[in-house]
């Protein structure tokens, strides 16, 4: 039996499509544990454990639940990586502009420099025996949004292939990752479409085929800020707090964990494209694509016999 379901949550659409004798009852459980993940990670729901320990940034260490300190860990050393764009201590930054709210606005020189040494992941001190989570300065805040989406959709695949289906997809607001066989193909493949940076969204440029594996994009063109001639994307330049300038419309990267997707696009975007492309090509667990604002695709060498490009 092949069931689909589709909510909002986490400020994206949901889609859920589970092929198993159990589907529906095991869709029922996939959402009751996107609740429960949404209130572990948030960094806007003020009811979340992440905004707990971001109201006690400055004041005190809060014991967390151990998915909660595995992800700001995991986080935290991507964050200091070189090189790296990822940055999850960038929350205060995140919410002076506020890109993709209607309260989003410029803030002024002044208000970025004012905001910008609160932004060091350095600054997040981790203690693994107590599993405990402390942000030295007050007025720092952590935000998972660069990675939680696909560390999610990792859990809940484990949890559906523990729990017997045949397969399932399940896609985060444009964060896909399949498992089993796609029954409506002869070979088994799961043909996922990769958005044309241009186009609204649905329109793709190409199609990347995949099995037991996720696709994860980042791009300028998800959410802005418009000002005059001005067009403001919500991917920050953690060194001068405004968005990163780059010739790069988005970044592709495929990986068997959503949450490596979710890191490595993340942590390239913005990059020197021959610096990204070498750095993808050398990474032996991920595969990826990036399309320049004039529509040039570039692809890592693992990945040229598996995308099919819908122009020319």
């Amino acid at each position: 039996m092949q069931v689909s379901h589709s909510l909002k949550m986490m400020g994206t659409q949901i889609d859920i499509q589970i092929d198993s004798p159990r589907a529906r009852e095991q869709i029922i459980k996939v959402c009751q544990l996107l609740d429960i993940y949404n209130q572990r990670f948030s960094a806007n729901d003020e009811r979340s454990e992440l905004m707990a320990v971001n109201r006690n940034a400055g004041i005190k260490p809060l014991i967390v639940h151990p998915e909660l300190f595995e992800l700001i860990a995991l986080g935290k050393k991507h964050s200091t990586a070189n090189p790296s764009n990822l940055n999850i201590a960038l929350g205060p930054l995140v919410d002076l502009w506020h890109i993709g709210f209607s309260d989003a606005r410029k803030p002024s020189a002044a208000e970025i420099q004012a905001c910008l040494p609160l932004t060091s992941p350095k600054k997040i001190l981790l203690n693994r025996e107590k599993q405990s989570v402390f942000l030295t300065e007050k007025g720092m805040k952590i935000d998972l949004g660069a990675l939680a989406k696909g560390y999610i959709a990792d859990k809940i695949i484990t949890y559906l292939a523990e729990d017997g289906i045949v397969s399932a997809l399940i896609n985060l607001g444009g964060n896909v990752l399949v498992h089993g066989q796609n029954s409506r193909r002869s070979d088994g493949s799961w043909h996922i479409g990769i958005q044309n940076p241009k186009q609204p969204r649905g329109s793709n440029l190409g199609i990347v085929t995949i099995k037991n594996k996720s696709v994860v994009t980042s791009g300028i063109y998800e959410r802005h800020l418009k000002i005059g001639e001005n067009d403001y994307h919500h991917i920050f330049d953690r060194r001068t707090g405004y968005p990163i300038e780059t010739d790069m419309a988005s970044l592709t990267i495929i990986a068997r964990q959503s949450v490596d997707c979710e890191i490595w696009t993340t942590r390239l975007f913005g990059l020197p494209l021959i610096e990204v492309l070498q750095t993808i090509n050398e990474t032996s667990h991920i595969e990826g694509l990036a399309v320049t604002k004039d529509n040039r695709i570039f692809l890592s060498s693992g990945l040229k016999n598996r995308f099919q490009p819908l122009y020319r």
